[in-house]
């Protein structure tokens, strides 16, 4: 039978203080960089380097993927913002660059036999170029000669032969039939019918040609032989299939007449045809290129009247806008899309701005005065994808995302290595464009750089995203604190002020910034790798010591540099610090109360993260709710802090309820919040306001606590140290520092301090103090004064300690719970 725990007989103020636990030394705030330890006394003595810093496992994934030339291995670039990716790999891209002896220009022709379907050249570097040329040269020759030739006595003489020719033999068969006509009593005469004339064959009456009908008439009138009418009609007949016998040779004999001419256009003028287009052949060996040759010729051979002298056109009256001529050969115009001719290196393209007409290239189009749109080959442009065939295309993977259209034809076309050129416009309604353009085999490699959550949203959202980005080069964000790193550093510095024309830095200033490389990073033992905040502040320390007239960059230009930095982010930190001065954000920094407890959270606007003081409180009573988190209850806890606040319970039932029911109602919240609570890291503050609130011990206002606890009792680390440290350090500074002042952190947060010099300074003149705490034994010890208490073999916790007082108290709980239920049966 259990020992029955006696109840105090003193109140927990007349018991005997516990020890406090001992602040961490100032050696222990922050990492300091002494000067005279880099070996150097100005950055002049520092040999620039170019070397990308602490991103071995980056670089050797880009290695791989830039070297890899099969199927899929495009690259993902993650890393946080100014960790120097982009640098990085315009700097890798520069390694890998190679000579361009590989590089295709690209072209669209017409399709003689589907317009709407332009045809894709790609050929070696430079023949591009070079058939455009040829072509318009050939054109323009031919309109020259072709005129010439039809102009040439040649010509002329071999037409006027063939013509007179089949004149002759045109005129002999008329004749023939004219005569056979006349033999027979008839004549062949025109007749009129509507507004054309046509042959007709006419009897000849008394020397006269009177037509049949008016025979017909006379007959019946009995002025004419029936017999002879008769007659006259079946002979009629009978030369009226003659005639058409004859008609139909004649237009044979024009059929001859032309075939004869277009034999001697063949003769005379396709041999200049046929000749440029061979010497064309030859120099462009390519089967598709040799198939487009044959076209232009048969069309220029079924079109040579086209290229005849042509007539200038009729100038307009003065005063009215001439309208532009449109081009009469467009159709043998060679549309040079990517022309690669005076390429030395492999392409990279960076496209800042991947729209999709950026991207993928579009069918330009012209509205013409009747309001209609027209479009041809000529208007095909090309996009970055083709821009960088053969090389390598940078892009940012969020603005590729969040263009329309984009993600997914870039996914098709690193599919299936085609390029399809289209015109794409969602804002119109309607297919701007019938127009077709062969898709063109594409030679690229994608590098897109993005960050880790996107990554992982494509990885696991999209299922193409995996085969086709086979690569993911990873940047580290911080790199170990050592001297190598050290001298990279300085090596950093070096080149951004001999890049950029800065003053030199002296060994105070450099130290001041390696300094602040610890603290961007929130660790000692490391330095952050976001180079692009290092050297904003390089430069504006330069600007400091500009505004002093000084030739060398000392500490104190360095530290202006990064105080103006905080200071341009921190008017709404400057706010909230005048409220609470005010008092309209009730913190309190002296006294002791039951149940409350200063808790510590960071507020980031983006370009600056502080940190601020949030009053929590804990009431507890009878009741079988367990811990009530007001902030859920209001919708208005994040799932990380509504977990943390459950592990509240698990650790009281740990402790107090293996001999009893744990019969207790324990509402939390957080004072003066009108916003949303996410994060575990004020659990251990939750935790000392139920067990101040359960044990009547009052909390002391000096001491602001942050941690997250398990159920164990474990004090566990948190994000964000040094900005809540500071945030509750310049509320007592502002009220006047006492020498109690302090905060509560978990231990494993020590290695994180980097604390400001001001802070230092107040706890190395004792008037300020930071504890390290493991459990929530130590810290409840730290602020109420009394020792926590541990539990004896026979279960019951030291007499007079913070535990014994809570058990008491959930054991009267209990107590009074049972009688309850028992008075209601």
């Amino acid at each position: 039978m259990k020992k029955k725990p006696r109840s105090p007989k003193s109140s927990p103020a007349h018991t005997k203080p516990a020890p406090l636990h001992k602040p961490l030394p100032v050696d222990k705030l922050r990492w300091y960089c002494n000067p005279k330890s880099l070996k150097v006394k100005t950055s002049d003595e520092i040999k620039p380097t170019r070397e990308i810093i602490g991103q071995e496992r980056a670089l050797r994934a880009l290695r791989v993927g830039l070297a890899m030339k099969h199927f899929g291995y495009n690259i993902f670039v993650t890393g946080v913002s100014g960790t120097g990716r982009t640098t990085t790999i315009k700097r890798m891209l520069h390694e890998f660059e190679m000579k361009g002896d590989g590089l295709r220009d690209h072209c669209y022709v017409f399709n003689f036999k589907n317009t709407d379907q332009p045809i894709a050249l790609s050929l070696p570097a430079g023949q591009g170029k070079g058939l455009k040329i040829d072509m318009a040269s050939f054109i323009a020759d031919l309109q020259r000669d072709i005129p010439s030739i039809y102009e040439g006595q040649r010509y002329q003489d071999a037409r006027k032969s063939v013509l007179g020719h089949f004149q002759d033999r045109q005129k002999s068969v008329l004749q023939d039939f004219e005569k056979r006509v006349k033999e027979q009593g008839f004549e062949l005469v025109q007749v009129q019918v509507g507004n054309l004339m046509r042959p007709d064959i006419v009897p000849v009456v008394a020397e006269k040609a009177t037509s049949l009908d008016e025979i017909e008439t006379l007959s019946q009138k009995g002025d004419f032989p029936k017999e002879q009418f008769e007659s006259l009609k079946k002979a009629q007949g009978v030369l009226e299939k003659q005639m058409s016998t004859v008609f139909r040779e004649l237009r044979n004999i024009e059929k001859k007449v032309q075939q004869s001419l277009t034999e001697i256009e063949e003769k005379l003028v396709m041999p200049i045809v046929d000749e440029a287009i061979q010497v064309m052949k030859v120099t462009y060996d390519d089967k598709k290129v040799h198939a487009y040759l044959d076209d232009v010729r048969e069309n220029i051979g079924g079109n040579l009247d086209r290229f005849r002298a042509q007539q200038p056109p009729p100038q307009p009256p003065q005063g009215e806008e001439q309208e532009v001529e449109e081009d009469v050969f467009l159709e043998y115009e060679v549309n040079l899309l990517v022309d690669n001719s005076q390429a030395e290196h492999t392409p990279v393209v960076i496209e800042t701005n991947p729209k999709y007409k950026n991207l993928f290239g579009t069918v330009e189009r012209v509205l013409e005065k009747g309001g209609v749109w027209r479009t041809e080959f000529t208007q095909i442009k090309a996009g970055s994808l083709l821009q960088a065939d053969g090389g390598y295309l940078v892009l940012n993977a969020l603005d590729t995302l969040v263009e329309p259209g984009v993600w997914q034809d870039l996914k098709r076309t690193l599919r299936t290595g085609k390029l399809e050129i289209l015109t794409y416009e969602p804002m119109f309604g309607f297919a701007p464009s019938g127009m077709k353009p062969e898709p063109i085999k594409l030679n690229v490699k994608v590098i897109m750089v993005g960050d880790a959550e996107l990554y992982q949203f494509l990885h696991y959202r999209d299922e193409d995203f995996q085969k086709i980005f086979k690569i993911r080069s990873d940047f580290d964000y911080e790199i170990p604190r050592n001297p190598s790193s050290v001298e990279k550093y300085l090596q950093f510095i070096k080149m951004v002020s001999d890049d950029e024309k800065l003053r030199t830095c002296d060994r105070t200033a450099m130290a001041v910034l390696l300094e602040f490389g610890l603290r961007l990073s929130g660790r000692q033992g490391k330095f952050s790798t976001r180079f692009n905040v290092i050297a904003d502040v390089i430069r504006e320390a330069n600007y400091w010591a500009g505004e002093e007239q000084k030739t060398v960059v000392s500490a104190h230009h360095v530290k202006k540099a990064i105080e103006e930095r905080l200071y341009r982010g921190a008017m709404v930190e400057e706010k909230m610090q005048e409220m609470i001065h005010e008092g309209t954000m009730m913190i309190d920094t002296v006294g002791s109360v039951v149940g409350q407890v200063n808790g510590l959270a960071v507020y980031d606007t983006g370009e600056h993260a502080f940190g601020k003081p949030s009053r929590i409180t804990a009431r507890t009573a009878l009741g079988r709710a367990g811990v009530i988190n007001i902030e859920r209850d209001a919708e208005m806890s994040g799932p990380t802090h509504n977990k943390g606040v459950a592990i509240l319970s698990g650790y009281l039932r740990s402790m107090f309820a293996q001999d009893k029911p744990l019969i207790m109602s324990a509402s939390i919240t957080f004072e003066q919040s009108y916003g949303g609570v996410d994060g575990d890291s004020a659990s251990s503050t939750e935790m000392y306001a139920i067990l101040s609130s359960l044990s009547g011990v009052p909390i002391r206002q000096e001491l602001a606590v942050t941690g997250s606890v398990n159920q164990k009792g474990e004090v566990q680390p948190i994000g964000g140290v040094n900005e809540k440290i500071e945030g509750f350090f310049d509320i007592c500074k502002a009220r006047g520092l006492t020498g109690k002042h302090g905060v509560l952190i978990p231990i494993q947060n020590v290695g994180d301090l980097m604390l400001r010099d001001d802070v230092t300074e107040a706890v190395k003149k004792k008037k300020f103090h930071v504890y390290a705490v493991s459990t929530v034994n130590q810290g409840i010890e730290i602020l109420t004064g009394v020792k926590a208490g541990d539990q004896k073999k026979d279960g019951i916790f030291e007499e007079g300690t913070i535990n014994f007082l809570a058990d008491h108290r959930l054991r009267q709980y209990a107590e009074d719970w049972r009688r309850f239920e028992a008075g209601n049966k």
